[in-house]
């Protein structure tokens, strides 16, 4: 009797202090979302590797300015020319401008050829915040420019601030959005009002504990945070812990099928369905690593950034439902409770796989087996022709001004920068060169394609322009000097990158030792590395996930084909997105990093489902022989596996929200390829290849030599060994 007492009370107190532990993480890092700003940055720079010219160039740079100042330009323009009356009131902005003290001297005002616009360089302390000195400085220009003008702050400082100001919505407008939609599909899923409650908390704590982990990673300098990644982890954090927790509860849902005592239900459920919310949060966190093989510091940040959000996913939806399921126990699916089933009703007699199955998964499963080889092949077919519209994927990077899809102050100044003077005006190209033949350098850099103007510099950042007064010795910086040059065409432009590249290969000429550097040459050098990293990663991933598939299945040809699958399906979900963004959304491009994102997302998410599957159908297959075993692991797992599949689609698409080009375009790319994987590659093509092979997909497993039943032992909860609390049917079900 005591013993009994005391089991009591464990299976009230275990549950109990697990619940209250994640109350204390989340009491901690729910307050810590607030201050990832402490801690991230998003200038393009941040993004570059240590190896890059662009980023030896900026360290170079960095050593002739008296102090870090972000420029600021300022534009105020016309439709016809000046009068002089307006030039007087243009350049009396300078006092207002002047008297924010932002920064060091402001320069200007520097009027236009056609005399139609003037434009001020306006110096930022990187010592305060930048967006709030921007709004500043707004304020002033906008109220003081001459009546009829328009007036617009733009350059380096106004493009970040606009920048950050779009990533703003991400800790608020992101997070309801995509949690909104999470809870009506759990609502849908499972109709009832208290476990999607659960299902939401579990993953919001989860989130907490994540935040609170990359905060501490970011604050000691382990990892380089960024907007992009933010948003990236939050939405992967509630997507995936919605996902396992899905599986979790559709194990405990048919645990309490078979026994009424909730510990020993929780206990079963989480016994089948660890090793597979093992294995899928392996998979993802294994293969986000392989980021750290990156040159790019984005791309590097964000593994290490969104492996510690699946890990805290992971052990959320193993500690902490299970410990909401034991104190609820059925009460969890008010208003309809899953009801005991009489014990000849526990497992149904297999002999095609598909007794005991209606509804829409009855029908996919007799198509299944009646036509498989004409179901794969047919998809296989399919995703090769979406896979067709790669082709026209332009992934080279976009300009800086359309990065930003919402309206943008920086971005209509930059074009009002175009219209009046050298487009590169305000983002000069930087280029670094030895003392001794700073006159030579000088010299290629005035005749090369593509630059407008030049000049060495001079203490104080003053131009040596060769008009009288100004300083005839350059300034100097363990034996190096500094050459600006304006290009013709925009910065963030194509004709400007092509210009960098052409400077690049002129300048060595005079100088070996020369480094060209500036806004263009960063965004040049992203895209060239971005495209590294995408020949070296994918296959480092393949080899992972391939690795991991076989531990699990105890299997080669099953692992193969599996990854082979979600490699054509990343393959359509591309093509696919391809015609969407250049025939619908008229995109001019997509950021160079978009195909390995979505790659890494996609692969290792659409094994995710595969894995669910699999680990199902080899659990059946060793009870009832493989081809009823593919028949019935499709059916039990049809309806749980494309809930989590429609969840995490309209989690990603939540992505969508945030003005931000590339978030847009990978919102996209993963929520259409994690239908297309959830809808056709794990229904139908996964299934039909499987159910063709017969068991020889096991090879050289046991499986595979023995295709009949290798065990009648009844499942774990099933049958009347599960009944040892003794209660009978119709007894009060707690």
């Amino acid at each position: 009797m005591k013993a009994g007492r005391t089991m009591g009370w464990l299976r009230w107190l275990v549950p109990a202090v697990l619940v209250m532990a994640w109350l204390g993480i989340a009491g901690v890092g729910g307050p810590t979302f607030g201050r990832l700003d402490e801690v991230s940055a998003n200038d393009q720079a941040s993004f570059l590797p240590r190896s890059a010219e662009a980023t030896e160039a900026g360290d170079w740079q960095a050593k002739f300015r008296d102090s870090d100042e972000v420029p600021a330009v300022v534009v105020v323009e016309s439709d016809t020319a000046f009068t002089p009356a307006q030039r007087g009131e243009a350049a009396r902005l300078k006092a207002g401008i002047e008297a924010l003290k932002l920064g060091s001297a402001v320069v200007g005002p520097i009027p236009s050829h056609d005399g139609k616009a003037v434009q001020f360089i306006v110096p930022i302390a990187s010592s305060g915040e930048l967006r709030d000195a921007v709004k500043e400085l707004r304020d002033v220009v906008r109220p003081g420019a001459p009546d009829g003008m328009r007036a617009y702050v733009t350059g380096p400082a106004g493009l970040t601030a606009d920048l950050v100001n779009a990533f703003g919505g991400i800790d608020g407008v992101l997070l309801l959005v995509a949690l909104g939609a999470v809870f009506v599909i759990l609502l849908l899923v499972y109709r009832s009002l208290v476990l999607p409650i659960m299902v939401l908390v579990t993953s919001m704590f989860a989130l907490c504990a994540a935040i609170l982990l990359v905060f501490g990673m970011a604050k000691l300098g382990w990892i380089q945070l960024n907007g992009q990644s933010q948003g990236i982890l939050s939405i992967l954090v509630i997507g995936a812990a919605t996902d396992y927790a899905l599986l979790f509860v559709a194990r405990f849902r048919e645990a309490l099928t078979h026994t009424t005592h909730r510990t020993r239900a929780v206990l079963s459920a989480w016994k089948a369905s660890f090793e597979p919310i093992l294995a899928s949060g392996a998979t993802v966190i294994i293969a986000l690593l392989c980021l750290l093989f990156s040159d790019l510091n984005s791309n590097k940040a964000l593994g290490p950034v969104a492996a510690a959000g699946i890990v805290c996913a992971l052990f959320a939806a193993l500690t902490l439902l299970p410990a909401f399921m034991a104190l609820l126990g059925r009460a969890a699916f008010w208003p309809f409770r899953p009801k005991l089933l009489p014990d000849d009703e526990h497992e149904p007699a297999l002999v095609t796989g598909l007794e005991g199955q209606k509804g829409l998964w009855h029908g996919v499963g007799t198509l299944v087996s009646r036509r498989p080889r004409v179901v794969w092949i047919a998809s296989v077919l399919l995703l090769l022709a979406a896979s067709a519209g790669v082709l026209q994927l332009k992934a080279n990077g976009v300009p800086q001004t359309d990065v930003i899809l919402a309206a943008s102050d920086a971005v209509d100044g930059q074009a009002a920068l175009a219209r009046h003077f050298d487009a590169g005006s305000g983002s000069p190209v930087v280029v670094v060169a030895s003392e001794g033949a700073a006159q030579r350098v000088l010299d290629k850099v005035k005749a090369a394609d593509g630059v407008g103007d030049a000049y060495l510099l001079a203490e104080g950042s003053v131009p040596i322009t060769g008009a009288p007064g100004t300083p005839a010795d350059p300034a100097v910086r363990d034996g190096r000097v500094l050459i600006n040059a304006t290009l013709n065409s925009a910065a963030d432009s194509a004709e400007a990158e092509d210009a960098v590249q052409s400077l690049r290969a002129s300048v060595k000429d005079a100088d070996a030792g020369a480094l060209v550097g500036g806004v263009t040459a960063i965004a040049l050098d992203t895209n060239t590395t971005a495209q590294r990293d995408l020949a070296v990663i994918i296959p480092v991933v393949l080899v992972v996930i391939l690795f991991i598939l076989m531990l699990l299945l105890r299997s080669v040809v099953a692992p193969v084909l599996l990854v082979l699958s979600v490699v054509l399906s990343y393959g359509a979900a591309m093509g696919v997105s391809a015609w969407v963004f250049n025939g619908i959304f008229a995109f001019p491009g997509a950021d160079a990093t978009v195909p390995l994102f979505g790659f890494v997302f996609l692969v290792a998410l659409g094994v995710d489902y595969n894995i669910f599957l699999m680990s199902r159908v080899r659990e059946e297959s060793l009870k009832h022989g493989t081809r009823p075993g593919i028949l019935r692991g499709l059916g039990v797992t049809g309806g749980v596996i494309t809930s989590a599949g429609v969840v995490l689609a309209a989690t990603f698409a939540a992505l969508g929200v945030i003005p931000i080009m590339f978030l847009v375009q990978l919102a996209f790319i993963v929520a259409f390829g994690v239908l297309l994987d959830t809808v056709l590659v794990r229904s139908l093509l996964v299934p039909a290849l499987a159910y063709d092979l017969g068991a020889r997909i096991w090879w050289p497993g046991k499986l595979s030599k023995e295709p009949g039943r290798l065990s009648k032992e009844p499942a774990d909860v099933a049958g009347p060994a599960a009944r040892e609390d003794g209660v009978a049917e119709g007894h009060t079900v707690r």
